[in-house]
């Protein structure tokens, strides 16, 4: 739509859904040419007809959607066989934590669109171009508690395989997929050329039907006007090999427009789609990792329960999430390869908790979750929140519990742990255990939850009380994983309660255990004997490669310890790169005992916000561990300016200045307020000028400011030539600043054609190009 608008004088700046109320017979003549080049679905013009858009125009977004829906009713009336779908991009505001909407105002802010939509007679909901995992999960809530429509959700990539946010193509479709959406896939940013291994992916892994919608090439100076490199020719074919591969949707994104569609139509026609396969995986995810259960031991960290752990249930009473923090941490560094989350103490608002506790550890670490919680509310607060697919834990054969778990579960897009108990306790017998997941699994199956989405805990009892139920629930494992041929878990460790040498008869069981095919146990990671056993079983069952973890653990082992202590007095270093904000104030204060403010500086916090970079460039973090990171190292900044001496204080606030803007005439800024973040958090005094922003304001806050450095942004290819314009203004007038640029239309070589001296691909080489000058 967008480029088709552009060649009828769409304006720079304009915005489209305004023309559903001052031109409707132009978005008709769109939506006509594209029919009768043999399109079978439409996309409202409603791209961006959120609250934010629709109050610039003085219009409802109620108002825009019908509009763009009446306009599209009255394009199909007589043709058969043509739907309508309403098209939903992402809202422009980042979510918490990288930004400051929160989820439910998201939900809110789409559950406006997609009501809007429904009552307006649209056939389904199309989200796309979203590159949030998080925001595209609030777009899937809000249309599932306001709609009855079916959903189709598209991501926008880049040629690394991730979202501009860190989410990775298995990611995505793990966690639609068990959202609940009718097909997914990817739009926009890339042209079919650079998409094949991203659809190779999405064939890989999904169970429902993949739809692809690219642009036409990258963009390219043809004279003095921006294109795109592909023709209609090669587009259809490239997209006609995708079909023959799967694929069961294609489309055109920018840059295409009815011929390219034409020609799809015509080359596509005679192919025969290829039936979609059910990938029968059992799999969680956080955006950018995920567990596959069965493909290796999976370790479920269990150290953030309060059972028993007075330190922890002090904590979750002070609010004290940096110790929480520190557990999840070392965890992760301990070997754990999910973390089972629990805060249930009697006497605290335990679904606030909870959800806090899921949101600040999805902040810094990629760690998927399991939400543990006999609270139906702390679980149903937590799973909504959570960004990606966790597990619940548990439910069990009692009718309340099945009747309360298994709706969340399907509405949040989880995997479920389902315990072998039911009225009458937990049964003796394999059998009986056997008998109750089956039900488990039956009544799940009913909701539409699919077998694969369901792990069963046997349960471990305790020999000291009952020595022959250990044999039992080895037998209750294996037989599950032969008859229902689902995954398993369990919790090791309760066996030897009671009894004394707790840590031989703690390994003994779980190496038995793995025998019997125990898929995850739920263990402590920081115990060296259990590790250890799963090492060995690792290596002995061939699911460790050539041995290559067992080699790398143990040829140069340090000295064993049965528990690995938790440091509770952390590093500077440490507490920068791992994002904690409180602990990067405490360590500050405990250097300045003995090292100099500037030294600290130089010496301690650069070197490891240098480290934080490094990782984000080689995709070791993402974008909102980069920013938790960027926030520790400014807590401990500012606690250094309130100490410094006066001769010091001036050295450390003569900081690198630099202007930031979005050119004139795009309204796009989130990845613009993203660099604004992380620039500010190393150390540089930020100018934001916001979007849309004339040449002429960027050339006076330069010379107002003083600044030699300038980073200009651009999202649409036809506002490149508003930032070749800004350029020319500020080397006639300013020549001496230095410019960078960056945006998802930008490349190096459109950065050269506009005249910077620098393209900037993300935050991270903005922060270094912007240190070089």
């Amino acid at each position: 739509m967008g480029t088709m608008l552009q060649k009828r004088g769409l304006k720079v700046g304009e915005i489209p859904e305004l023309l559903n109320f001052t031109a409707p017979d132009i978005i008709e003549e769109i939506h006509t040419e594209y029919l009768d080049a043999g399109a079978d679905v439409i996309l409202t013009n409603s791209f961006g007809a959120n609250r934010f858009k629709a109050k610039k125009i003085g219009r409802s977004v109620e108002e825009i959607v019908v509009a763009s829906v009446n306009i599209a009713k009255k394009a199909i009336a007589g043709r058969k066989d043509k739907f309508i779908a309403l098209d939903v991009a992402p809202c422009g505001k980042v979510l918490a934590p990288a930004g400051d909407l929160s989820f439910e105002d998201a939900v809110d802010i789409f559950a406006e669109i997609v009501t809007a939509g429904e009552k307006a007679g649209a056939d389904y909901i199309h989200f796309e171009t979203f590159t949030d995992l998080y925001e595209l999960k609030a777009a899937i809530i809000a249309a599932k508690e306001n709609s009855k429509l079916p959903i189709v959700a598209t991501m926008s990539f880049e040629e690394n395989g991730n979202t501009f946010f860190g989410a990775t193509v298995k990611s995505m479709v793990i966690t639609l997929e068990a959202l609940g959406v009718v097909a997914l896939g990817v739009n926009c940013s890339l042209g079919p050329k650079q998409l094949s291994s991203i659809v190779n992916e999405l064939l890989e892994f999904s169970s429902v039907p993949v739809f692809i919608k690219p642009n036409a090439g990258l963009p390219i100076i043809r004279g003095e006007e921006i294109q795109y490199d592909i023709t209609a020719e090669e587009f259809a074919s490239y997209m006609k090999d995708y079909a023959l591969l799967g694929v069961r949707a294609v489309g055109g994104c920018c840059g295409t427009n009815p011929e390219y569609i034409k020609l799809l139509k015509k080359d596509l026609s005679k192919i025969k789609p290829k039936p979609i396969s059910f990938k029968n995986f059992t799999a969680i995810c956080s955006p950018s990792k995920q567990v596959f259960f069965g493909k290796d031991i999976a370790l479920i960290g269990e150290r953030l329960n309060p059972t028993g752990r007075k330190t922890l249930q002090a904590a979750i009473r002070e609010g004290n999430i940096d110790f929480i923090l520190k557990d999840a941490i070392k965890q992760q560094e301990q070997g754990a390869n999910l973390l089972d989350v629990n805060m249930g103490l009697p006497d605290i608002d335990e679904p606030h908790m909870l959800s806090k506790v899921v949101k600040e550890i999805q902040a810094i670490l990629d760690l998927p979750l399991q939400i543990d919680s006999s609270n139906y509310d702390a679980l149903e607060s937590a799973a909504r929140i959570y960004n990606g697919k966790p597990i619940i834990n548990s439910v069990n054969a009692k009718k309340e519990s099945l009747d309360k778990i298994l709706p969340i579960v399907k509405k949040y897009g989880c995997a479920i742990l389902g315990l072998t108990l039911d009225d009458s306790g937990i049964p003796e017998t394999a059998e009986e255990r056997v008998a109750i997941a089956e039900k488990i699994i039956n009544t799940a199956k009913k909701l539409g939850i699919p077998s694969k989405d369901i792990l069963i805990d046997c349960l471990v009892m305790t020999a000291s009380a009952q020595q022959k139920q250990a044999s039992e629930t080895l037998k209750a494992v294996r037989l599950v994983k032969e008859k229902l041929k689902v995954k398993t878990v369990l919790g090791v460790s309760n066996v030897s309660f009671g009894l004394p040498n707790r840590p031989l008869l703690n390994r003994t069981m779980l190496a038995m255990a793995l025998t019997q095919g125990l898929d995850a146990p739920i263990m402590n990671p920081g115990d060296i004997d259990m590790s250890e056993t799963v090492a060995a079983f690792r290596t002995l069952t061939a699911k460790d490669n050539n041995s290559e973890q067992y080699i790398n653990k143990f040829s140069e082992q340090a000295p064993k310890n049965n528990k690995i202590e938790q440091n509770e007095s952390l590093p500077l270093p440490y507490a920068i790169t791992h994002g904690l904000k409180k602990e990067a104030e405490e360590a500050t204060k405990s250097l300045l005992e003995k090292k100099k403010p500037l030294d600290i500086i130089e010496n301690v916090i650069i070197p490891a916000l240098n480290l934080v970079g490094e990782n984000y460039e080689n995709n070791n973090i993402f974008l909102p561990q980069l920013i938790k990171s960027a926030e520790a190292a400014k807590s401990s900044f500012e606690l250094l300016r309130s100490v410094l001496s006066k001769n010091d204080s001036l050295a450390i606030t003569q900081r690198k200045k630099i202007v930031l803007a979005t050119v004139h005439g795009d309204i796009h800024d989130i990845g613009k307020n993203i660099v604004k973040i992380i620039m500010e958090n190393y150390n540089f005094d930020v100018i934001d000028l916001g979007k849309d922003v004339p040449p002429e304001t960027v050339l006076q806050a330069v010379k107002t400011s003083g600044t030699s450095i300038v980073g200009l942004s651009a999202l649409m290819t036809t506002t490149v030539a508003s930032m070749k314009k800004t350029i020319e203004l500020l080397r006639s007038e300013c020549p001496a600043v230095k410019i960078i640029v960056g945006g998802a239309v930008l490349s190096p070589y459109l950065a050269n054609h506009v005249g910077a001296d620098c393209y900037a691909k993300d935050a991270m080489e903005g922060v270094r190009a912007a240190e070089k000058f």
